[in-house]
């Protein structure tokens, strides 16, 4: 019988079963005198709202909540603790107000929120170093993720066709990923689940590079000769600039200017902010090449060999050095060098900072692979199949692997693992150290992967797919 009364009092039995047993309650002794009374629904027991408002902060790629973090709810603020939950006092008036959330690491988040409505609030924000925000995930080129952890093997959770070739790889932010098609479709993806936010197809227009995230902005760079800007939210177009030659160098923005090189010869350094050309360099030979930077110089590849070295102030040369043959791939700067390829030279070749030549890898096959640099290692791939991991101080070749196809997307590291395409049979993973193959997926073609800290996303020949690292 007590439990019986126990299931009553929270409310927990059926209405039918209230409605039979009612009369056992009256003879029972309960008080009530009327029918009426007997049929009356227990009463509901009152809440106690909280004096506060709890705002709970977690990391939006990794799930894990985030403490000492800032919360500023209208004029009052805390820091989260441990469990990243922080107490604000509850405001008597105003139901509607700014929420402001900062961490060191952390991109600041900014919303409003009903704080009558909604006495818990659960706030995701995204560290910087987890995000793929670029072509060669830096302004350095060395398409080397060190702080993303995530290691075979892995999981598909979701994939997604996209209508056409990948041969650059999406970017990544806040939890949404950015990606062109060969045939100039541009759409935004939700990393949680693949869901298409927007979507905009250039008209008449093919993409050959990789889009970049510029604050609220994405920056992507056609083969139509324009420079298109969008709201990276909506989709909404913002502007777009005609540069008149295509442009197949990946957008590389440093202090609201966007660096790249266009068919015609030309590298560009365009104003954001204004939409204005601030300067013009004329190579006077055709550039596919991306810029990469150090400091506040631009290194960019041109079909005439040669490795410029620009001022990103001014435009003005500051030295140039030949390798043998046209670079088409990017730059990559690390440790005080330059590594960049030679599509028809059939080399990977090493300079200074200043412009000294310091090494040089013959494959006997076209490298139009951009490299990548991890630990002091120089790796990139060649048309005769194989991928090159090099010494960075010497050019020694430290092993190799033959993939029996011929690689020329760039590879990628991402915890201690470089990943590489080739034309035939899909993506590959590589312990970085030894060249032990660890990974292996059968659909890819020129660029393997990119991603967060949560996810990576594999590229196929034209579908992309999220993958997770899968409990051992």
């Amino acid at each position: 019988m007590s439990r019986y009364r126990d299931r009553v009092a929270r409310g927990r039995l059926p209405i039918a079963l209230l409605l039979v047993t009612a009369p056992a309650a009256i003879a029972a002794g309960c008080g009530e005198t009327s029918r009426q009374a007997a049929l009356k629904p227990p009463p509901v027991p009152k809440v106690a709202h909280p004096r506060g408002v709890k705002v709970e902060v977690f990391d939006g790629d990794l799930g894990r909540p985030v403490a000492r973090a800032r919360v500023h709810l209208g004029r009052v603020a805390a820091r989260t603790n441990r469990r990243g939950v922080a107490v604000l006092r509850r405001p008597r008036h105003r139901r509607l107000l700014p929420l402001r959330v900062s961490a060191k690491g952390y991109d600041t988040r900014e919303l409003h929120v009903n704080v009558r409505r909604k006495p818990l609030s659960g706030v995701r924000i995204f560290r910087r170093s987890l995000q793929w925000t670029l072509y060669g995930a830096n302004d350095a080129r060395t398409q080397t993720q060190p702080s993303i952890h995530l290691r075979p093997p892995f999981r598909v959770i979701w994939s997604r066709p996209l209508g056409g070739l990948l041969e650059y790889p999406a970017v990544v932010t806040d939890g949404v990923a950015y990606i062109g098609n060969a045939w100039g479709s541009v759409r935004e993806l939700a990393m949680g689940n693949g869901t298409l936010g927007w979507r905009f197809d250039i008209p008449h227009g093919k993409l050959a590079s990789s889009p970049a995230v510029v604050g609220d902005d994405l920056v992507v760079h056609g083969m139509d000769g324009h420079v298109w800007v969008f709201n990276r939210h909506n989709g909404r177009l913002l502007w777009h600039r005609r540069i008149g030659s295509p442009i197949e160098s990946s957008p590389l923005v440093w202090h609201g200017l966007d660096f790249f090189g266009a068919w015609n010869g030309n590298v560009y350094a365009l104003d954001l902010r204004t939409h204005r050309v601030r300067w013009v360099y004329r190579s006077g030979y055709k550039i596919t090449s991306s810029a990469s930077r150090r400091g506040g110089t631009i290194y960019i590849g041109d079909y005439g060999g040669r490795l410029l070295a620009l001022s990103a102030r001014t435009g003005r040369r500051r030295w140039s050095a030949s390798v043998n043959g046209r670079i088409y791939g990017t730059p990559a700067v690390s440790g005080g060098r330059i590594f960049v390829p030679s599509s028809d030279g059939d080399t990977m070749n090493a300079f200074s900072t200043g412009g000294r030549s310091l090494w040089t890898v013959h494959t006997g096959a076209y490298v139009y692979s951009s490299p990548a640099v991890w630990a002091g290692r120089v790796y990139f791939g060649s048309h005769n199949g194989v991928l090159y991991c090099v010494s960075a101080a010497s050019g020694r070749v430290l092993w190799s692997f033959g993939s029996g196809s011929p690689i020329s997307g760039s590879p990628a590291v991402v915890g201690g693992v470089v990943y590489f395409s080739n034309t035939r049979s899909g993506i590959y993973g590589l312990n970085a150290r030894s060249g032990l193959r660890v990974f292996r997926f059968r659909d890819g073609q020129y660029v393997a992967v990119s991603g967060n800290g949560g996810k990576l996303l594999l590229h196929g020949f034209s579908r992309i797919y999220a993958v997770v690292q899968r409990r051992r």
